[in-house]
């Protein structure tokens, strides 16, 4: 697929977002999951099918598909696709085979809380289903392009309610990607600011680089420079000093789960500038879809955050730059604290403190 070297201008926004950057979708054929493989943006874009477990499994444990709704749609349509072989087998094999391929899918990333939503929801739909594996197989394909429209609709919305926070000309300050790449739609956090854009508020974007995979400066400043919103992007030890300087109005982020107490677990670094825009008097909100509330986790503490290999630190995109044997800590989330977050945006509205889900 060719991607347009520049899309004219703000109303090519949902365009860009919705019918040329389809992060997650049926393949033409139906017999698999189709993704845009992140690791290798902004240098090629390349989309690229997952057609087995093992290709499902490896493509979220290792990024190629990333963003907690991603994820968890991406886990839903590959656990369809991972079952696929079995169709022939008996009711109960099939129904067998769901369970072991959900339990992989699940185990690949074990923060965000979509991604086992979602493939419980596929699994119950399994299990609830009449018929021979051929009518369970068309009943979790339902279920699975289900989770994907809902995802679609809840992006428009949380664009809609973030907007509404953007005073005309806002600086803003964002960090990881949270835009069509990391959803169904036109993203969480980079809804509001493609919506903003839309309704001609003119915003600027500040992007953090996103340390240590760069989804900041690989992917959402690739997004955002192609819709022709004025992006700048700086390294994640900058973000206090830029806010010292007066030069941002308000810091808009993802979240991949949400506890009941509000405490935020996002991409590593948003503690840190949560933290930094309390200090500077600078409003803090979180966009998030309301399937990434999770009441059954009371606060931030329960929250498992994911420690991902010491390679991607010691060795950024294959290059050495740590000593080959230094022990790396390298947690790919943190929690931010309710406290320091001014709202949460959802697409059932903007809900302010205090936070009880």
């Amino acid at each position: 697929m060719n991607v347009p070297h520049c899309w004219r201008g703000v109303a090519a926004v949902y365009l860009s977002a919705v019918h040329i950057i389809r992060s997650v979708r049926w393949s033409d054929d139906a017999e698999g999951v189709t993704i845009v493989d992140q690791r290798l943006l902004p240098e090629r874009y390349v989309e690229r099918d997952l057609r087995t477990l093992d290709e499902v499994a490896d493509a979220i444990r290792t990024l190629s598909v990333r963003g907690a709704p991603a994820i968890g749609i991406a886990g839903a349509m590959g656990l369809v696709v991972s079952v696929l072989a079995c169709r022939d087998s008996t009711r109960d094999a099939f129904l067998a085979a769901v369970r072991g391929a959900a339990d992989r899918i699940r185990a690949t990333r074990p923060t965000a809380v979509n991604l086992p939503r979602a493939i419980d929801r596929v699994v119950a739909r399994a299990m609830s289903a009449a018929g021979s594996p051929a009518d369970i197989l068309a009943a979790m394909r339902r279920e699975a392009s289900s989770i994907l429209a809902e995802d679609q609709a809840m992006c428009r919305a949380i664009g809609e309610h973030g907007a509404s926070l953007f005073a005309p000309g806002a600086r803003v300050l964002t960090h990881c990607n949270t835009g069509a790449l990391a959803t169904g739609g036109i993203g969480t956090a980079l809804a509001a600011i493609y919506v903003a854009a839309e309704r001609g508020l003119a915003p600027r974007v500040y992007v953090d680089e996103t340390r240590p995979l760069l989804q900041g400066s690989r992917l959402t400043a690739w997004e955002l420079s192609r819709a022709e919103i004025p992006v700048t992007v700086l390294v994640d030890g900058a973000a206090a000093t830029l806010m010292a300087s007066g030069a941002l109005d308000l810091v808009i982020v993802g979240a991949d789960r949400i506890a009941a107490n509000g405490d935020v677990a996002n991409k590593i670094g948003t503690y840190a500038v949560a933290v930094a825009a309390r200090y500077h008097g600078i409003p803090f909100y979180v966009a998030a879809p309301t399937s990434t509330l999770d009441p059954a986790t009371p606060d931030g503490a329960m929250i498992v955050v994911e420690q991902r290999p010491g390679d991607e630190v010691r060795r950024g995109f294959g290059t050495l730059t740590a000593p080959v044997d230094v022990d790396v800590y390298n947690p790919a989330f943190d929690v931010t604290p309710a406290s320091l977050v001014t709202a949460i945006i959802t697409d059932r509205g903007v809900v302010r403190p205090p936070y009880q889900f």
